[in-house]
């Protein structure tokens, strides 16, 4: 077998970030997420709801698909880690769940732009989402494996940067050659490609099928070029599995640094979680902008949280990453706290002129430290995960990092799906966010900024 260089190996395992990225920034947050929110706002409202609870209910029925799915990958992370360590063997679930990601994107073209299969179409984006999430809790199970422990926080950062310019790249095809905006044409002014219909919505449904041919193209340097290590040569059993990871699981009651880090990340990443996930549906139901200014506002974040992981990688290497995690935090909640503040109306209660762009203004700059701030954090944290855990249990350990930032992961949608509801505001809706971030900063307090790899 041809010897692959690490310069290769390091190149291919950032491709992964670049392939995968586009779920998250195009389906989730910036266009399908967005369009899924006016399809159901329209349907219901058809079926006799006020404008107001319709975007409520909207807001609520993509709460409980995002629910589901948290709840899905965090009892199931953690076991098929203690698999794939077992047996050495990491690319064949790979394969598995990037499948799952390709069939999950591409079927969201069949959108009934009336609404009669929204939660058909719900349940494909959910497939989608499994596959992304558990793919890249193997994917980051190698992490380890591709630098010493002073690189590790580097590899990272640059990684989400290059994953976040390629969700950037991607959201500006679909803008440029797609989706159609309020004058009739794209971005630069074309009708959309290969003759798609704006009134069947096809401009917009079209991000599924690109989104996943983006990933089919892109992954291929990582297949190539990333292998697994020498297999053990065991055959894993459930029974093997389970044992594993509930003496993981044990251990905690001796690792304190570990069992406080699973517990603040559990907090803080479900927080950012929601605040991408709910991002460009608040600019949608409360400042209704149309999916063209979002997608903009996308790019916007999206470039800032390249720059943003690309300099916090180095300020990782100097400072490490638990520093970075809580000035990361703490910029989070002031944006959340001035984004809850905020309708068309008032901006901290000062009441706005009709028509006012100040809104929109300020909304770009949340924009801007919620892209930069949150790739940061999603780096660091990756890091400090690794100077938690050891090469041989790296996928197992990851499996529980992943549990930990999904064994929750229904609370923010959960939340924000109960405190939309109770208010009847998206706006408000998103309040539980700032009490998610306060929570984890909190926590974080016990975790060892040197890590345990005991």
């Amino acid at each position: 077998m041809t010897q692959i260089s690490m310069r290769k190996r390091i190149w291919g395992w950032w491709a992964f970030d670049w392939a995968s990225q586009p779920y998250h920034t195009l389906l989730i947050t910036f266009i399908f997420g967005p369009f899924f929110a006016a399809v159901a706002t329209d349907a219901f409202m058809a079926q006799g709801l006020a404008e107001e609870a319709a975007k409520a209910q909207a807001q609520s029925t993509w709460s409980l698909c995002l629910t589901i799915a948290g709840l899905t990958i965090g009892i199931c992370a953690p076991f098929l880690g203690a698999f794939a360590d077992i047996s050495g063997r990491r690319r064949p679930w790979v394969v598995l769940f990037s499948l799952m990601y390709v069939i999950g994107a591409a079927g969201l073209w069949f959108t009934d732009p009336a609404g009669s299969n929204l939660y058909l179409m719900l349940f494909v984006f959910g497939i989608g989402f499994l596959g992304a999430e558990f793919a890249l809790i193997f994917v980051n199970a190698q992490l380890p494996s591709l630098g010493l422990r002073e690189d590790v926080g580097t590899l990272s950062g640059f990684g989400f940067a290059i994953g976040y310019l390629g969700g950037v790249v991607a959201l500006v095809i679909m803008l440029a050659l797609f989706v159609e905006s309020a004058n009739g044409r794209t971005l630069i002014g074309l009708t959309p490609a290969f003759g798609l219909d704006p009134a069947l919505r096809e401009d917009t449904r079209i991000v599924g099928p690109i989104t996943a041919l983006w990933f089919v193209v892109f992954i291929i340097p990582y297949f190539l070029w990333v292998r697994d290590g020498s297999a053990t040569g065991n055959r894993a059993t459930m029974q093997e599995a389970v044992g594993s990871v509930l003496r993981s699981v044990k251990s905690l009651r001796n690792r304190l640094s570990l069992a406080s880090y699973l517990g603040s990340s559990m907090l803080y990443r479900d927080a950012l979680n929601g605040l991408y996930t709910f991002g460009g549906i608040y600019a949608r139901l409360v400042l209704d902008w149309q999916i063209t200014l979002i997608g903009i506002f996308g790019i916007v974040s999206a470039i800032s949280a390249a720059f943003f992981c690309w300099v916090g990688g180095f300020a990782d290497r100097r400072y490490g990453p638990k520093p970075v995690i809580r000035t990361s935090i703490l910029v989070l909640t002031v944006v959340c706290l001035i984004v809850v503040s905020m309708s068309r109306e008032q901006i901290l209660g000062i009441p706005l002129a009709e028509g006012s762009k100040l809104p929109d203004i300020v909304f770009f700059a949340c924009g801007v430290l919620i892209g930069g701030f949150g790739g940061i954090l999603q780096a660091a944290s990756r890091s400090l995960m690794v100077r938690h855990t050891t090469p041989e249990t790296a996928t197992e350990a990851f499996g529980l990092y992943g549990l930990s930032g999904r064994a929750t992961a229904f609370l923010a949608p959960a939340l924000i799906g109960i405190a939309t509801t109770m208010t009847g505001s998206p706006r408000l809706g998103i309040t539980p966010i700032i009490l998610l971030f306060l929570a984890g900063l909190f926590v974080l307090r016990w975790v060892n900024a040197e890590g345990d790899q005991s």
